[in-house]
């Protein structure tokens, strides 16, 4: 396996990519006509936290063809890779400002290397490109791996597809044989971003850090999750604390219920759980039901029409009829595969249970057993009942979980591949 560890470049102006097309322009040109297999894998899985060690390996191949009588050598002149992050809004709901007139004329090349090319919507971030390698010659069934590191910044938005606005990540590798367009293998990949988290109270520095003179060599791969491994901790603990939190559920007739839920602070993937008491309440409840909710609203100066109205997504429901019940309870799990809460210039994305509520009117006769009585009961409800409805909305915040978790149920697979 071959790593290479090149400062960022420009690829467009960089001298070792014009001299080696310079000097591979008698290369045979009928190298055309065969391919050479590009594969990139994230071994890791395709979902990580901003900040966190991006790895990926790049593995080229000259494979031999069954069908061909002659087998050659193949020539690439140079292969890079970068990140980027795509943005495209929803014309009918966001009002982007207008676009300058200024085009690049090197743009219009399909020998420059821009990674967005072909894409929708706005390149809004991307890393400098990192050099895999130039002048790459592979022998029939030859092949070489690169790998390919970079940190996912941190001053990006995260990874979501809401009904506005879309932020999509990307890993894009360029390869171009001499005299040919430059082709790109695309690899999406999931980003969570950790907002408002506060600061660790004992932050482990280097020179108060527990040491081991032994491991000299495992030092520094240390060092390079320890700010993972912080993030992580710091989630744990803020999203596992308990506090109960108790609220009277009433309308203009009276009490219904008391409500208790036990914290408000979600990781992706836990389960919502909250309790109803309804023996404490002066007004029957029929039924209730609960729903898991993400609030998507377009910034006021962004939006296409005034007041315009905010987009709810729902991702769970509970329903109960719960008439002469005494106490009940709800579990609501947060999927894994949905965006934690987050706010950009153009979009906020918030979190809430939404909870609906029938009452009656009137009291409702409860069912009489006699303590002596033998035969089964069969009590028959109410043919009529006036009842009234209403609904209230209780915020919460919910979290990125780990990212080897969320990689289980992610709609990417973390590999692709191209021939070239």
């Amino acid at each position: 396996m071959n790593s290479v560890n090149l400062s960022y470049l420009r690829l467009q102006h960089h001298p070792a990519i014009c001299a080696s097309v310079a000097s591979c322009t008698c290369f045979d040109a009928r190298q055309h006509d065969r391919m050479i297999e590009v594969v990139a894998s994230m071994a890791r899985g395709p979902v990580f936290l901003a900040g966190e060690v991006l790895e990926c390996l790049i593995t080229f191949t000259n494979p031999i063809s069954h069908l061909s009588t002659s087998a050659s050598s193949e020539m690439l002149a140079w292969a890079s890779a970068q990140i980027h992050c795509q943005f495209h809004a929803s014309e009918s709901r966001v009002a982007l400002p207008a676009q300058g007139t200024k085009q690049d004329v090197q743009a219009e090349s399909d020998t420059v290397l821009i990674p967005s090319r072909g894409e929708r919507g706005q390149c809004v971030l991307d890393t400098p490109p990192k050099i895999l390698f130039c002048d790459l010659r592979l022998d029939p069934g030859e092949s070489k791996t690169y790998t390919y590191s970079e940190v996912v910044p941190t001053d990006g938005p995260p990874s979501f597809r809401g009904q506005a606005v879309k932020y999509v990540y990307k890993l894009t590798i360029g390869c171009q044989r001499v005299n040919s367009p430059i082709k790109l293998l695309r690899v999406p990949f999931r980003v969570l971003v950790l907002h408002g988290m506060p600061e660790p109270p004992f932050p482990q520095d280097e020179e108060v850090a527990p040491s081991n003179p032994f491991l000299e060599e495992e030092e520094g791969s240390r060092r390079d999750t320890r700010p993972l491994e912080r993030a992580l901790d710091m989630l744990m603990i803020t999203t596992s604390r308990r506090c109960p939190y108790m609220f009277n559920i009433t309308n203009v007739r009276g009490k219904v219920a008391k409500f208790c839920i036990f914290k408000t602070v979600y990781r992706l993937g836990e389960d919502v759980i909250g309790t109803f008491t309804f023996s404490e309440g002066d007004i029957p409840c029929l039924q209730y039901s609960v729903s898991l909710q993400s609030e998507e609203e377009v910034q006021e100066q962004y939006q296409r029409r005034p007041g315009q109205a905010v987009s709810v997504t729902g991702h769970g429901r509970h329903l109960e009829s719960c008439l002469h019940t005494a106490s009940s309870h709800f579990s609501l799990p947060v999927p894994l595969n949905v965006t934690p809460g987050f706010t950009t210039d153009i979009v906020t994305l918030r979190w809430r249970l939404h909870f609906e509520f029938v009452t009656a009117r009137e009291p409702v006769e409860a069912p009489v057993v006699l303590q002596n009585q033998s035969e089964v009961t069969l009590w028959t409800g109410a043919e009529h009942v006036d009842v009234d409805t209403f609904s209230w909305d209780l915020p919460i915040k919910v979290l990125p979980t780990n990212p080897t978790l969320a990689s289980y149920v992610s709609q990417f697979t973390g590999t692709n591949s191209i021939n070239i």
